[in-house]
């Protein structure tokens, strides 16, 4: 239950932080360089022209590159300040929905390491992989049968070896079923690491 309720209330956004620091920082550096082309871009196609323009009762003749940069980089630096906002926020959602599965996966490869079928594998809906969950609660499922027949199986075995009397048996068979119900408990100590 409590793996379940992880699952869907999930808070701790920087998961593998790291990671996830970095890949925020990439992207916000496409942003800031995105920014610093369109200024150059700008700058340079129109240094080609000349603008006229009066400033306090002069008129005042320059570049129209020279006349519009103040202009460029105010706009831009605000832009690239807001579009880097929300670029960490997207990042770090989108980042989020990527390694917070795959944070669950571990623990749950963990747990099924320990023995422990019992739990399935749970995501949140709007998070990455889902496929890959349903295919991972597949192969839990078939695991979880596959071993609970053996169990089976194996109780069956284990009834008809305790059935078998060693005092009807000749000397060769009595040492065979010995090393067969010897074979039998080390089995079923095996068995019991798994938790179904």
């Amino acid at each position: 239950m409590d793996e379940i309720k992880w699952a869907y209330k999930r808070r701790t956004y920087f998961i593998e932080k790291g990671f996830q620091t970095r890949f925020i920082l990439k992207f916000c550096l496409l942003v800031i360089i995105g920014g610093l082309l369109i200024v150059c871009s700008l700058y340079f196609f129109a240094s080609r022209s000349t603008t006229v323009s009066i400033v306090d009762s002069r008129v005042v003749v320059r570049t129209t590159a020279d006349f519009l940069l103040p202009i460029l980089v105010q706009t831009v630096l605000v832009v690239t300040i807001i579009v880097g906002v929300a670029t960490i926020f997207v990042a770090l959602f989108v980042s989020h929905s990527i390694f917070g599965p795959l944070y669950r996966f571990k623990n749950v490869i963990r747990i099924l390491g320990s023995g422990d079928f019992s739990t399935g594998f749970h995501i949140r809906r709007n998070d990455q992989m889902q496929v890959l969950a349903e295919e991972f609660n597949e192969m839990i499922t078939k695991i979880k049968a596959n071993l609970n027949l053996l169990k089976s199986n194996f109780s069956s075995l284990q009834a008809k070896l305790d059935n078998l009397s060693e005092q009807d048996l000749p000397q060769k068979e009595r040492f065979a079923l010995h090393e067969l119900k010897k074979i039998s408990e080390e089995l079923q100590g095996e068995l019991k690491f798994f938790k179904l």
